[in-house]
């Protein structure tokens, strides 16, 4: 009698399986009739000891929306797990979205077609770019040095030249950015403009056709975090820049 109690505690000991209470997973109802669950759970455990079964009420869901981690699609749905603070349900998550647990996913072919797919790509990251400059600041020297020939804002409405852009048909270009950081290379601009520390002096024999313009770099980027506060002309067709 003894040895088999000795025998039974041994096995206690060495299987995992049997010594820790199995995590439960809720599922949705299309997840569950597909078989994956049954097919991919016993993998899990079988290479790190931690039973993972179904149970509508688990501590661990798989949901059809975050929030969560997205570990696999199937049917035009992404499925994402969610887990809480607790280190073998992160030790499922991880390995669900590890290469193996991907594998497993994928080779879940019943009909011979793979039915869910584990290559999610993330999200694309959109940049939101952040301008140093003070825009009210940049609002004022646009009217000032830019309102002459362009109309900047309803402040300058009716001052501007015809033939002229408006700001806000500038800032409908895609390149609307380099175009003012760099505008005073850009013909007409050049031979009346300087920036100081930039630009070289006015040649004695070429002095600018109107009165100068003269700005200075961090005016220059106020002028340029104002236009970026600017709403683009909405012009119909797509701007084609020449």
């Amino acid at each position: 009698m003894r040895f088999v109690l000795f025998c039974l505690n041994l096995l206690l000991i060495a299987s995992p399986l049997m010594a820790q209470e199995a995590l439960g997973l809720a599922a949705p109802g299309a997840v569950v009739e597909s078989g994956v669950l049954q097919y991919i759970l016993p993998r899990f455990s079988l290479k790190t000891g931690v039973r993972v079964v179904h149970n509508p009420s688990g501590a661990m869901q798989l949901a059809a929306a975050p929030p969560g981690t997205p570990v696999f699609q199937g049917g035009g749905v992404t499925y994402y797990l969610r887990t809480q603070d607790a280190p073998r349900q992160h030790r499922f998550r991880d390995w669900m979205t590890s290469e193996i647990g991907k594998r497993a996913i994928e080779t879940y072919q019943p009909d011979g077609t793979a039915l869910f797919n584990a290559r999610i790509k993330p999200p694309a990251q959109v940049e939101t770019q952040v301008y140093q400059g003070d825009a009210m600041r940049g609002a004022r020297l646009s009217v000032t040095h830019c309102g002459r020939c362009h109309v900047v804002s309803d402040l300058n409405r009716m001052k501007g030249l015809g033939s002229t852009p408006s700001f806000a048909v500038l800032r409908s270009l895609d390149n609307w950015e380099e175009r003012f950081e760099q505008f005073y290379v850009l013909r007409p601009h050049g031979v009346f403009t300087q920036i100081t520390g930039v630009t070289a002096p006015f040649p004695e024999h070429l002095p600018p056709p109107i009165f100068p313009l003269q700005i200075t770099l961090d005016d220059l980027e106020a002028i340029v975090a104002f236009v970026a506060a600017t709403e683009p002309a909405d012009l119909g067709a797509p701007l084609v820049a020449q």
